[in-house]
């Protein structure tokens, strides 16, 4: 009898309609037929579109090359490149010649194009727009808000990335250059625990409460608590730049590392600062934080910038994702004349970068348009350090007892800079997400930070880095069993991050999550006198730090740019 013959079977190649990006990790079968199926992205969580078929290969070799290609993908957690390596059957695939055009609604000129959508590039965007320009908003990601983001799995779980703690002026300022709906959201968190071998305690982080504990508990006079907040208070950017945080310390609590540590660690946690960093920049983050204590977003990152979209759509906006500028275009007279982004020229009256102040500098501008001293002083800008977390999600309708809202756990003996960068984990930052964190969810959620060096990272091998990923879960879910009894059978969802991961998915040099030290100011206030039209904000270790300092920043390059601009020069 002759054999029966069947249709020979193909592999479904697929592409998430809303990223553009294909084999996001989605299963492949061996038994793929004709017609239409919806699968669900596990990077975003949306639809996924079949467009386009490769050719029969047999079932264990299409697997293995299906497997080699997701793993090494842009979307995929470990990639550690940006660049996804060859498809090993591309030679036998039709051509795909038909990627989608993210840019194909975009006009050819702006008045105004914003590079990032960080939340200084949102808030000068949404600023720019309302005061009548033409903008335009390019992100490469796919998805916006920079740091300030969010990230989808599969179990229904939605993490925000990092702890997403602002002093209470975010509330003014949202009211102010957002909306009314996106202030009266922000709530204060009032758990705030420290525990460590030097002393536990909770607080609602104010500094009517800081004051009460460091004179009952740590016994320093009231005086000197005042006149150190007295001072940290007129802080401000034109003070002596030579003290550092650590003499201003000494100046108020000499020998008394446990009050520094209060005082400190926090910070540290929020931007980076270290005890050699000028003491202004300490003294304004601190002041203002300790203003009326810590708040956050109800309802999740994700729901922000979904109402900060919004709002930019109603205002005007032009918002296009995957969209990765590739150079700054300037004059030979030094002034800027658009961007060159997804290998299109869009012309622009102004550019607004809100990427790290170097790549804006050294990357999309070019050192050919700018002094040479101006150059040296860019290289010369130190990065501030990356971080580390591990996501925790808990099974359906499986919580724990209250833990506090931030938790700053360390084993370290006392407040040591160096120990909380290490690789061996001593020192973590739990981040507690109740289901009122997000209203109408079910969800207990832990978020766990470390700080960390970018070259700890860096040059691991695949296998290294898998390892190393691991243990830090491990680690992680370890000191966690202290406070959460039974964490590992209670979680259904664990990954982690790292410097590596920031750098992916940010474009951040080096992971770093809090962009510059200090001198970054400087350079990026200057940025117009060496390319008129050509503008920067981002995180340069100013003002305040995090989502406040990124906001409020954003609103003064905005208003630099608007004086830039004149009607003449406005298209619309």
């Amino acid at each position: 009898m002759a054999a029966r013959k069947t249709a020979p079977r193909r592999f479904r190649v697929v592409a998430c309609e809303k990223t553009g990006d294909h084999f996001r990790g989605v299963q492949l079968t061996a038994k793929c037929r004709t017609g239409t199926t919806a699968r669900n992205c596990q990077i975003c969580t949306e639809k996924f579109r079949f467009d386009v078929r490769l050719p029969w290969v047999p079932p264990r070799l299409g697997i293995r090359c299906f497997l080699h290609f997701v793993k090494s993908s842009p979307g995929h957690p470990d990639s550690a490149t940006s660049e996804s390596r060859p498809f090993p059957f591309a030679k036998r695939a039709r051509r795909f010649d038909m990627p989608k055009d993210f840019l194909k609604d975009c006009k050819d000129r702006y008045d105004v194009i914003v590079i990032g959508s960080g939340l200084a590039g949102l808030t000068g965007a949404n600023v720019l727009a309302k005061a009548g320009y033409s903008v335009l908003l390019l992100e490469h990601h796919y998805q916006l808000g920079g740091m300030a983001t969010w990230f989808k799995r599969r179990g229904g779980h939605i993490f925000d990335i990092s702890l997403h703690g602002f002093p209470v002026g975010m509330v003014k300022s949202c009211r102010k250059y957002w909306t009314r709906e996106i202030a009266d959201s922000i709530v204060q968190l009032k758990g705030i625990r420290f525990e460590n071998p030097q002393f536990s305690l909770r607080t609602t982080f104010d500094r009517e409460d800081f004051t009460r504990i460091i004179t009952t508990k740590f016994g320093i006079p009231q005086e000197t608590v005042d006149e150190f907040f007295t001072t940290a208070r007129k802080m401000n950017f034109y003070d002596d730049q030579e003290m550092t945080t650590g003499e201003l310390f000494e100046k108020f609590f000499p020998g008394r590392s446990d009050v520094v540590r209060l005082l400190m660690e926090p910070i540290t946690y929020a931007n980076g600062s270290t005890l050699e960093d000028p003491a202004i920049t300490y003294g304004i983050v601190f002041s203002n934080f300790m203003s009326k204590g810590v708040f956050t977003f109800q309802g999740g990152t994700d729901e922000l910038i979904r109402q900060m979209k919004a709002e930019l759509e109603r205002n005007g906006v032009d918002i296009c994702i995957r969209a990765l500028v590739e150079r700054i275009e300037v004059s030979p007279d030094r002034r800027v004349e658009g961007v060159v982004v997804n290998g299109r020229l869009i012309r622009a009256g102004a550019v607004f970068s809100n990427a790290n102040i170097k790549s804006t500098v050294l990357k999309l501008v070019g050192e050919d348009h700018l002094d040479p001293d101006y150059v040296e002083e860019t290289r010369a800008v130190r990065l501030n350090n990356s971080s580390c977390q591990v996501y925790i999600g808990l099974k359906p309708g499986v919580g724990f007892d209250d833990c506090g809202d931030l938790l700053f756990h360390s084993e370290h003996t006392g407040f040591d800079i160096e120990a909380m960068l290490s690789k061996d984990v001593s020192s973590r930052t739990f981040s507690f997400y109740y289901p009122r964190t997000r209203p109408g969810s079910d969800r207990w959620l832990i978020v766990s930070s470390t700080n960390a060096n970018f070259s700890d990272w860096a040059d691991l091998s695949e296998e290294d880095y898998q390892r190393d990923k691991q243990q830090l879960c491990e680690t992680t879910l370890d000191c966690l069993e202290q406070y959460v009894p039974g964490i590992r059978e209670k979680a259904d969802w664990v990954e982690a991050s790292t410097p590596r991961t920031f750098q992916h998915y940010t474009r951040h040099v080096q992971g770093a999550s809090f962009g510059t030290k200090f001198e970054g100011l400087k350079v990026s206030q200057t940025l117009p006198e060496q390319v008129h039209g050509l503008f920067h904000a981002g995180s340069v270790g100013i003002i305040m730090s995090g989502w406040l300092g990124a906001v409020n920043y954003g609103v003064i390059v905005a208003n630099e740019v608007d004086k830039c601009l004149t009607p003449a020069e406005a298209t619309v």
